[in-house]
């Protein structure tokens, strides 16, 4: 029976890929196979014959379990734009049952599966569904990646309000540290930590490889195979 978890953040730009491929990378070099999963991605270079999307290909990179590409990301968009606007310049409906077809292919043959999200929580796929729908339809825990900066507060405060409400079962939020030199950083993870409900599962930064993070990401790796 294959586990999986689904990677959503505050915004986009907060670092989902970034720690979407921290876990795929630590899980399998603990010998889980493991795949990565980006069912929708909007922005895309020509390679090979098709469009291709830098944040899938990195996760197929660090899967252990290899699969076509279309399989890791079902509908890909040229223009690095909301994926239903996307869509839609392209003539395509993205339709739920092509990203379940895709989908039981990872369960069949993968123990753990990381489902990355495009943007934030509540982006639209098409004019009736959104990601919060295509995460409440796998039924995969949700982790919420919440970038510091400026701002973060009120953005995780309501995503996780967000998900919640869905009925979604959350595991937690990770901060990330995007770049050093936020002068509040410990201010705003003080105030996070005092109002969030939800698993604090630990601080990663800009950096990594540096120690400090190698501790917080084998931290996190043991939290979730116990939440498994």
């Amino acid at each position: 029976m294959s586990a999986a978890f689904f990677i959503t953040g505050t915004d986009t730009d907060v670092g989902k890929t970034y720690i979407s491929t921290l876990l795929v990378k630590g899980f399998r070099e603990r010998g889980c196979r493991v795949s990565g999963f980006k069912p929708v991605a909007a922005g895309a270079k020509f390679l090979d014959g098709e469009f291709k999307n830098e944040d899938a290909l990195e996760l197929m990179q660090e899967a252990s379990v290899n699969f076509p590409y279309r399989i890791v990301n079902p509908y890909c968009f040229e223009q690095a734009i909301a994926p239903h606007i996307a869509a839609e310049q392209e003539g395509v409906e993205v339709e739920m049952p092509c990203i379940q077809a895709a989908y039981a292919k990872h369960v069949e043959q993968s123990e753990l599966v990381i489902i990355e999200g495009a943007g934030g929580w509540m982006v639209p796929l098409n004019k009736v569904m959104g990601f919060d729908d295509l995460a409440l339809a796998v039924g995969a825990p949700v982790i919420l990646v919440v970038s510091l900066k400026l701002g973060c507060i009120n953005h995780a405060l309501l995503t996780e309000s967000a998900i919640l409400h869905k009925g979604c079962r959350l595991v937690g939020w990770i901060a990330n540290e995007q770049k050093s030199g936020f002068k509040e950083r410990d201010e705003n993870l003080e105030a996070l930590q005092q109002r969030m409900k939800s698993a604090y599962l630990g601080l990663v930064d800009h950096q990594a490889a540096s120690s400090f993070s190698q501790r917080n990401i084998e931290s996190l790796l043991d939290y979730l195979v116990d939440f498994r």
